[in-house]
């Protein structure tokens, strides 16, 4: 089954509660609400406001998202 996902670079522009974050996409200039993926909350990776990340959303919601990696 294939997968279907878009992945896009974005930066975390708020914390929220819950393991939650806002991101602002790079080439969309568009914010979307995202949570943590399972490795990265599993490692005890910390993401705080300004990190650049990669998130992955689903063609059907674009409003929503998963946080897969944190640059460094």
């Amino acid at each position: 089954m294939a997968k279907d996902v878009l992945e896009v670079d974005g930066i975390v522009t708020d914390a929220l509660p819950n393991a939650m974050f806002k991101v602002e996409l790079e080439g969309l200039k568009k914010e979307v609400l995202c949570h943590i993926s399972g490795k990265i909350r599993m490692n005890y990776i910390k993401i705080v406001p300004g990190d650049k990340v990669k998130v992955e959303i689903n063609p059907y919601s674009l409003d929503k998202g998963r946080i897969t990696y944190r640059y460094k």
